[in-house]
């Protein structure tokens, strides 16, 4: 047909076409940063519930409890469930729950900070871990 035979497959684009162009891969890239931006909104944040183990059963869990509450950081919030659990041979764990923010807070960074403790605190593990 006629209307084919116009069409150069291999033509050079004219000024205009590429200023087209160049404002649509704008205004492209331009919604696709602000979609990434509104999706930076989202903080990813997870619910650890930790145990953390005394040398003995003479030690207080209450005081374990807080001193584990003086560990403060940016991106970490101390819940108020806290239970004692037995383990055996009358030594109770101290289990307590935290919620933190995945990209400022880890897990090992906050076993570090609790066993710190030496004097009071045996080990530390992580009873639960969920995304929230």
């Amino acid at each position: 047909s006629d209307d084919d035979s116009d069409l150069d497959l291999f033509e050079e684009e004219s000024e205009e076409q590429k200023k087209l162009k160049e404002e649509r891969i704008a205004a492209y890239n331009a919604k696709k940063a602000e979609k990434a931006a509104k999706g930076k909104a989202v903080i990813a944040k997870s619910s650890i519930l930790l145990d953390v183990k005394p040398w003995d059963d003479e030690t207080d869990l209450k005081e374990i409890e807080a001193k584990v509450r003086t560990i403060a950081c940016d991106g970490l919030t101390w819940g108020q469930q806290v239970k004692h659990v037995a383990i055996g041979y009358g030594i109770k764990k101290l289990q307590i729950s935290c919620v933190v923010e995945d990209d400022k807070v880890g897990t090992d960074f906050l076993e570090d900070e609790i066993t710190k403790f030496e004097d009071l605190v045996q080990s530390v593990d992580i009873a639960a871990f969920n995304k929230i």
